[in-house]
């Protein structure tokens, strides 16, 4: 808790409280569910806690639309009941990061209301409102993320508001100063509570081309590419005048300077846009701006040796002196132990093989709850689908749900140990055998493994402050070095599902990493199927 630059290299885990520990018995996980896990969650030798969303919230994107920013949702529980959680959190030091949803709030929000109210009240520009074309029609072609037009029809103003999401939550306008200034206020109100920094929802989305030009068509989409699906029109234009402009820069610098104000404090920011690379070097170059942005690059589908080692190498090119912050999950993508199967059978010695491969990768780590026990995504009906993402594009793609079921934690009953009712989303059958209960106990399971390799980590400064180099690919092997000072590792990944041996032309000698798999005679390394092992250079 000392370090002020913990995040170079810190490994976060994001809580979804809804779906973590239940602790009143209402089928809703809470903060008090975090409190009385915290224990479990220290155990895994992370550094930091993200909690997704817990404001006060009509919970039409279940928290991704704020209708009070300094508030908590009574799902949840209480402000004190949050104070707990930074209590515990940092008695085991551990830092503290929530979700900062700044680009839109809920149409429940007071600002909201009074600016609909009228044209002329307070705020009426604090939201993005723009009269209809002489049709009738909308201001300009520009589309939600979740479907449809980004533009919604308001009666009492007589005109369309903007919404890069669901029409419950609308954009706020940040060409407007006194919006800036009150969302910094509001930030500052949680770093003097404590929080040790925030994850930045939507952070490219912020400002909108003041002239709202039309937004051209992209020719270059292909299908399987990050964001792009058939059944959503959205990855049909290149997003150049509805997010990621220029002025975003400044509003970024001025977050900077709050937190500086609070030394120790950090931000990670979620970035979705086309040029997604050059996006992040931007907003993470220097010392003045974000200190790490969130890579989408690894959520996708694509997991072969070829693709992980050009992002890998694009990433080291594009961001020079920025930061990046990995991760293989969330929230919002189908689980990895489903994502990166083969054959879509989830195999635990993979998922150890990509658990090793994200944690010596350059840079901070985000592991998304449930990734430490090998949960895959939690298949679900449509009846039982809650997710307004996943209604809509039905059966073509099935929504967030399957990846925010809940924690299990013991196999004694249908809830898993959940919760004491029936939960908010079912407990997926087939991850009650892999509940921390039953992995506790065997020092092999994919909880105890991820234990043992997160406290090995801590110790490796090469991990956290050296550099990476990719140096060889095949179909199924990835290899890279990575190096501080005269220190060079040799880290390896087998991908296939057969045995590989391969040659290293230098002697190294093996180290001795926690499951790694990889014998090392002389010049050369023997990797069984989805093995993985590092050695060190010699000479």
């Amino acid at each position: 808790m000392n370090r002020n630059d913990w995040w170079r290299g810190g490994v976060i885990y994001q809580v979804y409280p809804r779906s973590f520990f239940d602790s009143n018995g209402d089928g809703v996980g809470d903060l008090l569910g975090v409190v009385e896990k915290i224990d479990y969650i220290a155990s895994l030798n992370v550094d930091a806690i993200w909690l997704s969303p817990f404001f006060t919230s009509p919970m039409k994107d279940f928290g991704y639309d704020v209708s009070d920013y300094r508030g908590v949702d009574p799902l949840f529980g209480t402000l004190e009941d949050f104070k707990q959680v930074i209590d515990v959190a940092h008695a085991r030091g551990i830092r503290i990061l929530i979700d900062q949803v700044l680009n839109h709030s809920s149409d429940q929000h007071a600002w909201f209301k009074e600016s609909r109210s009228s044209r002329d009240n307070e705020k009426a520009d604090w939201y993005v409102w723009a009269d209809p074309k002489d049709d009738g029609t909308v201001p300009n072609n520009w589309l939600s993320v979740f479907g449809g037009p980004a533009w919604t029809w308001d009666s009492r103003r007589k005109q369309y508001y903007l919404h890069n999401f669901l029409s419950s939550q609308p954009d706020l306008n940040f060409h407007c100063e006194a919006v800036q200034q009150q969302l910094l206020e509001d930030m500052e109100f949680w770093l003097k509570l404590g929080v040790d920094g925030f994850r930045l929802d939507a952070a490219n989305f912020y400002f909108h081309d003041r002239e709202l030009r039309d937004n051209p068509p992209n020719h270059d989409i292909r299908e399987g590419s990050i964001g792009v699906r058939a059944d959503n029109p959205y990855a049909f234009q290149k997003h150049v005048y509805d997010k990621t402009q220029p002025e975003n820069l400044d509003f970024l610098r001025r977050i900077r300077q709050l937190l500086e104000r609070y030394p120790g404090s950090a931000t990670v920011a979620e970035i979705g846009c086309d040029h997604s690379l050059s996006t992040m070097a931007a907003y993470t170059g220097g010392s003045d701006t974000l200190h790490m942005a969130y890579s989408f690059d690894l959520l996708t589908e694509q997991c072969s040796p070829g693709f992980l080692r050009h992002t890998i190498d694009c990433v080291e090119r594009e961001l020079v002196d920025g930061w990046p912050c990995w991760s293989i999950g969330n929230h919002d993508v189908v689980r990895v132990m489903s994502r990166w199967a083969l054959a879509n059978q989830p195999d635990l010695a993979r998922g150890r093989m990509f658990m090793a491969m994200l944690l010596t990768m350059r840079g901070s780590v985000c592991l998304y709850q449930g990734e430490e026990l090998g949960l895959d995504e939690a298949e679900l009906q449509f009846e039982q689908l809650v997710d307004p993402y996943g209604i809509r594009f039905w059966p073509e793609f099935k929504g967030r749900d399957g990846c925010r079921t809940p924690m299990p934690w013991h196999d004694q009953d249908q809830h898993g140990g959940f919760s004491r009712e029936q939960p908010w989303l079912p407990m997926a059958d087939r991850h009650l055998p892999m509940s921390v209960a039953a992995q506790e106990s065997d020092p092999n399971s994919m909880l105890n493994i991820y234990r043992r390799f997160l406290a090995w980590r801590q110790d490796q400064p090469l991990l956290i402050e050296g550099s990476i180099r990719t140096v060889y690919h095949d179909e199924a092997l990835l290899v890279y070095e990575r190096r501080l000072g005269d220190e060079v590792w040799v880290c390896l990944f087998n991908m296939g599902d057969s045995a590989r041996h391969f040659d290293l032309s230098a002697p190294v000698e093996g180290l001795h990493v926690p499951s790694a798999t990889a014998v090392f005679e002389g010049h050369g390394v023997h990797l069984p199927a989805h093995g993985f092992g590092f050695a060190r250079r010699l000479g």
